[in-house]
């Protein structure tokens, strides 16, 4: 990692200590932007718009960020330092937009797009997904949105 970027290990170890300063500076960046992300979602007073804007989401990711964020999902993974209460706000307003909209299990339907999004934010992430147009449509078509 210091050599792309162009300094050296012990630079890189001064200004953040140690292997932990490191990681947890790359998580904070990472938690700074996913609620910058979900703050404009979360301001949505339309429930089929906040619906809409989540389901977006992982397809709006610039691919200049993809690095961070496959560094982000691999720390989560290999470290077990996932934190809900992150998303927990942003969980409650889709659970309201979908209460708003007759769901008859709310938090369940929450927690599948939860899931969705995540499962193709790992797939845009790593380059797997071939048609994602159309998945995102079919998502879009899930939740009545086309």
């Amino acid at each position: 990692m210091a050599k792309q970027a162009g300094v050296s290990e012990g630079l890189i170890f001064r200004h953040f200590n140690n292997k932990e300063g490191l990681l947890n500076a790359v998580l904070q960046r990472s938690h700074e932007a996913a609620q910058k992300m979900m703050a404009s979602i979360v301001i949505e007073s339309d429930p089929l718009k906040m619906i809409q804007k989540t389901i977006e989401m992982p397809y709006n990711i610039d691919e200049s960020e993809y690095e961070l964020w496959r560094l982000t999902y691999a720390l989560k993974w290999q470290t077990n330092s996932y934190n809900s209460d992150l998303t927990d706000p942003f969980k409650q307003s889709l659970v309201s937009a979908f209460k708003q909209l007759g769901y008859q299990n709310p938090e369940a339907e929450t927690e599948l797009l939860f899931i969705l999004m995540n499962g193709a934010a790992t797939s845009i992430l790593l380059k797997e997904t071939k048609n994602k147009e159309d998945i995102l449509i079919a998502l879009k078509a899930k939740y009545n949105l086309n």
